[in-house]
This record gives C-alpha cells, structure tokens and sequence, in this order.
C-alpha cells in the first residue's frame, strides 16, 4: 500500500501530453428542484455590438451551481430593464420563480455602466438591486459579480463566481514535455500562465489574500518551494533542504507555510515562518507524514499519515507559533486509504481522497458529526479543494484516459467537468474570495 500511495503522489508527473491549454466546461449533473430563473437578455445603450454578454455569463454561472435552472435565453423573447416593463404574469405562467432583468450603458473613460434587478416573479417584488461599473477588460468579472448577488439573495449563501481555479498541465513537441502553472476565473475563461518549465510543478496554494501561489518545482532538477506573486510574477524559493520539498499551505494569516520536508531522512510536517524562514518540526514519527493542511482558525493542522499501517487522516493542534502542542488525532476510520485532505472556510467539512477497493473516490468528513459522504464516485480522483463559500469540491479525475477538472457540490448533486481540448490537467486550487464581500 505505501508503495500505491506513493505512486499516486507522483502521479502528475506522468501525464500524457497536451497541444492547447483551453479549459471548457460540461455541466454533467444538475440538482433535482433547482429554482427555476430567467435572466433576461441586458439591453444595450451604446453603439455597435455590446462589448460582453453579461445575461449570458450570468446564466451559464447559475446553471454550473447546479442549483439554478435557467430559462434557456433563446426563449426570452421579452427584454424588460425596470418593474414597470415586466408582465410577471406571463412568467409564473411559464413557471418562473424568479427574474434577472437589466442593462449595460457607456459610461466615461473608457468604462461601463452596468445596472440590474433581481424580482420574485409569484409575488412581483425587487429582491435586490445594483449599479455597477467596470472597464471593458472586467465586465465578465462584474458579470461574475452579479452571478454572486443573486446567488446569495436566494439561497443566503455567499456565491463563489467571481473567484478563480489554479492547476497544472503539461505539454509536448516534438518529444519535449514541459509543464505550465496557470490560473484561469472560476468558469475557465481568462487564462493566465504564472510559470512553464520543463520539469514538473505540483502542489499550487493560493495565499489567503489570493495574491501569491505556493508551489512546488523541479525546474533545478528536484523538489523546491517557491512562493510566487501572481500580479507581477516576482518569485521566491522559500524550502531547498536535502530530499523532499512538497504539499506547502498557508496558514490562515499568510504568515506560515506548512509543508512536507524530509531533511531528516523522513518525510515530515513541518511550519515555516514566512518572514524569519524559520522551520519547526510538527511531527516525529518513522511513518510517512505528508500533506498538512490548516483549519481555518490556525489552531490545528489535519494530514496525511501511514502510522497506523496504511494512509488516514490526523488532526495536530498547535498554539499561535505554528507549534506543536500535543499528539496526533486520528479522523479517518472508514476505508483503508484517506488522504490529501482539505478544509472548507468554515472549518466544519473535510474534503479529501477516499480509497475502498482499487478506487480513489473523493469525500467530504462533516467533522461535528464525524460522518463521510463520498461525493465523487470517480475511480482515480486527487488533489480536492472547496470553493470559498464550501458549496463545491474540485478535483483532478480522469475521464477517457485524460486527466480532467471536476467539481461537485458537497452533498453529491451537481457536477460538472472542465477538460482541455487535448492533454490533461491537474492539481486544481480553488481560490479564496478576491474582492471585499
């Protein structure tokens, strides 16, 4: 079993190769009884072709949710942009719940104006509101935006739209691999390369002010560390001890890194304080202690350890150094394969790879009452990460012998699936929330 966990652990860097890097998504799953919406096309106030599609980039994020079943927009044949235009109904006559209207206007300087209204359409009343503005270059961003307001308006939880994915994909010519780390928006659209090498990079996490990627890379021919700005790509090798350098996370204040070092000749948890690059050792054991990750209040580290024979989840508390303060806790007990576990924001889930009989399926640990759903019945799933809101897990899976993006809502409802045209993809990290909420 250690030699399959280490196996997987590596496994991202054997990977076929890939010709274009175009993330596109497939909605695979809905959720049974999601609210039926319409987002009415946004009228156009300027000249020429409006610049973005704001009603159908709005729409496209509520049906990824899964949670939302919008009107298909070739259908709404009405364009209402105030209460007194709408025929609210014509819309409970078509079944429609609830009514997404607006308009996008030329403002100065090169910007745009973009306004809205979210209505109850049984009871005819404005749920929420706004005038928005933005330059060209952001409009999908505000579209976004929008997505997130309504998101929250019916369903009193945060959306998770206007955020973005970091992950992994590697591609050949002409018998050259070479690897590029990328960050693209929450939807695929916006790619931007943070680093190509020729050798392999793991592990992207985003910092928690989602400025700054941790990650690993071989570029120099084995394991380091580097701590990377995404805005202006200044970078820093934090971890190049003797052996391993791998798995870095944050530590909620951005302070820390916890990361796996086997400078001692054994791979173990280790914090490394950002400012001073002091490290302290968190565990001492002659098992495999690997992928520490950080509750959100900073009091404890969950990880992954073979201990106790095969890989489970522990639980280690530390005081407000990053120290150690008393002896593991073992989570995981169901299965004889847990790793690579992740928190949700609000530190009451677990995500993490399940293994049961040959296949790594992903799960999600509700901590308060100690049980474990599988979400994600994939049969080679790793790497999961939670959207800020804790709503949906991404994960790497493989579908048709490629290496894919995958998300699912974190009772196992909704899916859906982000692949490139050709190649693979993996080490997916959902980013924290990138604006004030």
């Amino acid at each position: 079993m250690r030699q399959v966990w280490i196996f997987l652990t590596f496994i991202g860097w054997l990977w076929s190769s890939s010709a274009q890097a175009i993330l596109t998504i497939e909605i695979t799953e809905g959720v049974d009884g999601a609210l039926p919406i319409a987002v009415l096309p946004f009228s156009w106030q300027g000249k020429g072709a409006a610049p973005e599609d704001i009603a159908a980039i709005i729409a496209a994020d509520l049906q990824r949710s899964g949670r939302f079943a919008p009107l298909d927009i070739k259908q709404a044949d009405e364009q209402a942009t105030s209460k007194a235009a709408v025929d609210f109904k014509l819309w409970r006559g078509r079944g429609i719940d609830h009514l997404l209207v607006g308009k996008v206007l030329p403002a100065k300087q090169g910007k745009y104006t973009v306004q809205f209204q979210l209505f109850d359409a049984i009871k005819g009343e404005q749920l929420a509101g706004y005038s928005m503005s933005a330059e060209d270059k952001h409009l999908r961003q505000l579209a976004h935006r929008v997505s997130d307001i309504v998101f929250e308006s019916l369903l009193g939880v945060p959306g998770a739209f206007d955020t973005k994915i970091a992950y992994v994909t590697a591609t050949e010519k002409n018998r050259q691999r070479s690897y590029q780390l990328a960050v693209a928006d929450a939807d695929g659209v916006n790619e931007q390369i943070i680093l190509s090498s020729k050798q392999p990079l793991m592990s992207p996490s985003w910092s928690p002010d989602g400025q700054r990627l941790a990650y690993v890379s071989f570029e120099n021919k084995r394991p380091q560390i580097f701590v990377q700005t995404i805005s202006s790509g200044k970078r820093e090798m934090v971890a190049s001890n003797a052996g391993l350098n791998n798995a870095p996370t944050w530590s909620p204040d951005g302070t820390r890194l916890a990361m796996t070092l086997s400078q001692d000749g054994n791979a173990e948890i280790y914090v490394l304080n950002l400012a001073n690059k002091r490290q302290h050792r968190i565990t001492r054991h002659y098992a495999i202690d690997t992928e520490a990750s950080w509750a959100p209040d900073g009091k404890s580290l969950v990880f992954t350890s073979d201990r106790g024979g095969r890989p489970q989840l522990y639980q280690i508390k530390l005081d407000s150094q990053g120290r150690r303060q008393a002896s593991p806790k073992r989570l995981s007990f169901q299965g004889n394969y847990n790793s690579r576990a992740v928190y949700s924001a609000d530190g009451e889930r677990l995500a993490f790879v399940h293994g049961k009989d040959g296949r790594f399926t992903i799960a999600v640990m509700d901590l308060k009452r100690g049980s474990m759903l599988v979400v994600a019945d994939t049969r080679l799933g790793e790497s999961p990460s939670f959207a800020p809101n804790g709503m949906m897990v991404i994960y790497a899976a493989e579908k048709d012998g490629k290496g894919v993006l995958e998300a699912v809502s974190v009772e196992g409802r909704a899916r859906q699936r982000l692949g490139l045209q050709t190649g693979d993809v993996r080490e997916p990290a959902w980013s924290p929330y990138l604006s004030k909420r």
